[in-house]
């Protein structure tokens, strides 16, 4: 039994009569192809060989079906990956996966050439040899350093005013300066705002305040309009906003009946401080149709004539308030007791008194007053005066204090009186 197995593997294999090259045992370990040949030659198969040799015909059949099925699947699924990409929609999201991840060839070819000409990659600055051009800086780039730019100028810049908020601006601006009367204060503070295309609406709100105003602020306007002229307001955006009022005064007539007449007088003060061109009554002669404007432009031509050189019209307003010299608020405050002397009208010298807008200098009145008493012969003078200056104290325009320091006046008799 031992000889027959021995014969068996030292055997050759053959399979229906073909010789078939297969490397089987040998007494090293493995059979060649001559030593199985020569065994089938002579004939000495025994069954077991011959079944033996069949099963491992089989197994190898199987090995070879096995190798070769799995080489075609292989070449399938890259032909259909191949033509998946070929016609898949590029924006779907397995076409934008397969545009996102392509960072080979999925067909085995290429050139074998490095990625970006060997300029890409971790750590790398670009392609051997390679030389950058100077860039200009991009003040966006998050390592912009202004220190290393040189000498940086910096602007404010002021956003436009829209016309909603002009007036709630300007308003106070011009409420302020009614009191103070400071013109270079305000020339500041309009550099300070971006009125854009509005600009000439400063001057129109300005003189429509000083329209509800009194006379004091009526002349700060005129003022104001002169030094503003060529600094902060050129001389159209005034015109314009003259001729913007003028079309406006059937309105403006509604709060201040007198608003023609001193309308013209702004135009005409304007003029003769040339914050309005010489011109510009000209302009509007046989070409107004509202009466209101034409009896404001006829009351400024009337103030022009009245003036054969253009000198400053600075009692078009009448001489009051507190930024008038002493001097002058005296030369009025006797014109007033001498026309209530004459006429003896306490409610004419009262509005007097109330137009010269000086109520912090009424005791030049009573000091006054008290003078002329001294200087007049009779007792009528006494009696007007006392009675004006009672009238003035119930009604409030002295105070107890204004008479306090004219109290006592020695009269040219040798007497005192005590008011």
């Amino acid at each position: 039994m031992a000889a027959e197995v021995d014969q068996w593997s030292a055997a050759a294999v053959q399979a229906d009569g073909v010789l078939q090259p297969e490397e089987v045992e040998n007494d090293d370990g493995v059979y060649d192809d001559e030593e199985l040949n020569e065994g089938e030659v002579n004939g000495n198969w025994t069954p077991q060989e011959k079944a033996l040799h069949e099963a491992r015909l089989k197994a190898k059949a199987k090995r070879r079906l096995r190798k070769s099925s799995s080489r075609d699947s292989a070449r399938e699924s890259l032909s259909e990956a191949v033509a998946g990409e070929a016609g898949a929609d590029p924006n779907s999201p397995k076409g934008k996966a397969l545009q996102n991840h392509d960072r080979k060839s999925r067909t085995g070819k290429g050139r074998g050439l490095p990625k970006k000409g060997g300029a890409g990659g971790k750590g790398v600055w670009g392609a051997a040899g390679m030389v950058y051009e100077m860039e200009e800086p991009d003040a966006k780039d998050p390592n912009y350093d202004e220190s290393a730019q040189g000498d940086t100028v910096y602007a404010t810049v002021v956003p436009e005013l829209e016309e909603g908020e002009l007036e709630k601006t300007v308003n106070p601006i011009v409420q302020e300066y009614f009191e103070h009367g400071d013109t270079r204060e305000v020339e500041m503070l309009l550099k300070e705002l971006n009125l854009g295309p509005h600009k000439y609406e400063f001057s129109s709100l300005a003189v429509s305040l000083s329209l509800e105003g009194k006379a004091s602020h009526r002349e700060l306007t005129s003022r104001l309009l002169s030094d503003l002229v060529g600094k902060v307001l050129p001389e159209s955006d005034i015109a314009r906003a003259f001729d913007k009022m003028l079309k406006d005064l059937p309105d403006l007539i509604l709060d201040t009946p007198e608003a023609p007449q001193m309308l013209g007088q702004f135009i005409a003060r304007a003029i003769a401080d040339h914050a309005l061109p010489m011109n510009f009554l000209s302009r509007y002669k046989g070409r107004v149709d509202c009466d209101h404007a034409r009896a404001a432009l006829d009351r400024a031509s009337v103030l022009m004539s009245m003036k054969r050189e253009m000198v400053r019209l600075d009692n078009v307003w009448g001489v009051g308030g507190g930024q008038r010299p002493v001097k002058h608020l005296i030369k009025e405050m006797n014109l007033l007791l001498k026309e209530y002397l004459v006429s003896g009208e306490l409610l004419e010298a009262e509005h007097c008194l109330r137009d010269l807008e000086v109520p912090h200098f009424h005791h030049e009145l009573v000091y006054e007053a008290v003078i002329m008493v001294l200087e007049s012969n009779g007792e009528t003078a006494i009696q007007l005066m006392v009675k004006l200056l009672q009238a003035f104290w119930k009604s409030g325009l002295i105070t107890l204090d204004q008479m306090n320091r004219v109290r006592q006046i020695k009269l040219f008799k040798g007497g005192f009186v005590t008011f």
